[in-house]
C-alpha cells in the first residue's frame, strides 16, 4: 500500500505562517477612505520621479538584472561601492533573503516584540526558530534582545525606527548592540524609516555596515521617496554578504519602471527634504494634541518615523477609535494581531486630516468616559 500523501504537504514550519496583512484602504462597507494605515508619503511622489515614469515605454524588454543605474545612483548619494549595493523587490525581498541565506532549520531569527510583523514570516519562511525579545515601553530593549542570544542565534533583525511602534535607537545603542554580539550573528537593520530622522541623529548604520562584515543595513523607496507602489527596495553591507544575497534574490527583480523612477528619485533631494520636513512639523503638531489628551487615557510612544502609535487606554478603547475614525472618513491600522489591541498606528498625513483625527479622538474619548460613569 502507498505510503504517499494524498496531495503535496508544505514543509511543517511553512504552516506556522501567517500571511502579511497590508493595511486597509476602504472601510467594512467598501467605502473608499482616507488611508492613513500603510504609512504611505502624503506628499505624493517626486515630480522628477513621475516625469521618469511617462518616460518608460518598453515593456516588451527584460529590465536590468543587477539595477546597475540605480546602485550608481544610491552609492554617489550614500558615498558607497555599488559593488556593495543590492536591489530588491521592496526591503522586504532582501529581508527574507537575508534570513534564508543565514538561518535554516535549527536556527533561531531574533527580533524585538512589537516589531515589524514580517520578521516572523521570513523567519518561519526560512526554517528557523523565531525568538522575541520582551519590549522596553514599546521599544527595542538591546539587553533583553543581547540576553536571548544562544548558539543558535543566526540573524538579529532590528528596525530603527521600530515599526509599529516608532520608537528609535541612537547610534550609541546601535553600536553597542553590535558590538556584544558574536561575528558569526547576521545583524540586520531594518531603516525603512531612516529619511525622516533628522541627518544629526543617523544612527551610523550605513558607516557599520561599510565597516562590519556582519552587518546588513536595509532601506525602501516606498516611505519618504513616495514610491510603494513600485516596490523598490536596496541593501548594503560587505562584499562577502552581498555576494550571498545575489545568488538568492529574485531574477529581474526590479522593474524598468521601477528602476527608472528610484533612480528620478534619488536625484530629487528637494523631495525627501520636503517629506521629511512636512513629517517632522505634522508629527509636532499632531502629537502636542494628543499630550492634551492624556486625561482621558490616550498616550502615545514618541516617534522618529513617519506615523504614530496612539495608545488606548482609558475608556475609548482601540477597536471602538479605529471603528469611529473609519465612520468618519479615516482608515489606521489597529494592531490586535500583534499584542496592540489598545493601540492604532496612524500614519502622519495632511495638516487638516492630523486636526481632525485628533479631534474626533477627543470627542470618542469624552463619549466614552460620559458612558463609563
Amino acid at each position: 500500500m502507498s505510503t504517499r500523501a494524498p496531495s503535496p504537504r508544505p514543509k511543517p514550519w511553512i504552516a506556522d505562517i501567517h500571511a502579511y496583512v497590508a493595511g486597509k484602504s476602504a472601510g467594512a462597507d467598501g467605502r473608499p477612505l482616507v488611508k492613513l494605515s500603510a504609512n504611505e508619503n502624503p506628499l505624493g511622489t517626486s515630480p522628477k520621479a513621475l516625469a521618469a515614469l511617462a518616460d518608460v515605454r518598453i515593456p516588451s524588454l527584460y529590465p536590468d538584472p543587477d539595477s546597475i543605474a540605480l546602485r550608481a545612483a544610491l552609492g554617489s548619494l550614500h558615498g558607497i561601492d555599488p559593488a556593495r549595493i543590492l536591489c530588491g523587490t521592496g526591503s522586504g525581498e532582501l529581508l527574507a533573503v537575508a534570513a534564508s541565506a543565514f538561518a535554516g532549520p535549527g536556527d533561531e531569527i531574533l527580533y524585538v516584540r512589537y516589531g515589524f510583523s514580517l520578521y516572523d514570516i521570513v523567519a518561519r519562511r526560512s526554517g528557523a526558530t523565531p525568538v522575541i525579545a520582551p519590549d522596553k515601553d514599546y521599544g527595542t530593549d538591546i539587553e533583553a534582545l543581547l540576553a536571548l542570544v544562544t548558539e543558535r542565534t543566526r540573524v538579529v533583525f532590528v528596525a530603527n525606527p521600530n515599526n509599529p511602534t516608532g520608537s528609535f535607537l541612537p547610534k550609541g545603542e546601535i553600536a553597542r548592540l553590535h558590538a556584544a554580539l558574536p561575528s558569526d550573528v547576521l545583524l540586520v537593520l531594518d531603516q525603512a524609516y531612516a529619511e525622516y530622522v533628522a541627518p544629526e541623529d543617523d544612527d551610523g548604520g550605513l558607516a557599520l555596515a561599510a565597516a562590519a562584515a556582519n552587518v546588513l543595513v536595509t532601506r525602501t523607496f516606498s516611505k519618504a521617496y513616495g514610491l510603494a507602489g513600485e516596490r523598490v527596495g536596496w541593501a548594503t553591507g560587505s562584499a562577502q554578504i552581498i555576494e550571498v544575497l545575489n545568488r538568492i534574490r529574485g531574477a529581474f527583480n526590479l522593474s524598468n519602471s521601477g528602476q527608472a523612477t528610484a533612480v528620478a528619485a534619488v536625484e530629487d533631494q528637494a523631495f525627501v527634504d520636503a517629506s521629511r520636513l512636512h513629517n517632522t512639523r505634522e508629527r509636532a503638531r499632531f502629537v502636542a494634541k494628543l499630550d492634551a489628551l492624556g486625561n482621558h487615557g490616550i498616550r502615545y510612544v514618541p516617534s522618529e518615523a513617519n506615523f504614530v502609535l496612539v495608545l488606548l487606554e482609558g475608556a475609548l478603547t482601540g477597536e471602538a477609535a479605529y471603528t469611529g475614525l473609519a465612520e468618519r472618513g479615516y482608515i489606521t491600522r489597529w494592531l490586535p494581531g500583534q499584542g496592540l489591541p489598545h493601540g492604532l498606528r496612524i500614519t502622519i498625513g495632511l495638516s487638516d486630516h492630523m486636526d481632525a483625527i485628533a479631534e474626533a479622538l477627543r470627542e470618542m474619548a469624552e463619549t466614552a468616559r460620559s458612558e463609563a460613569a
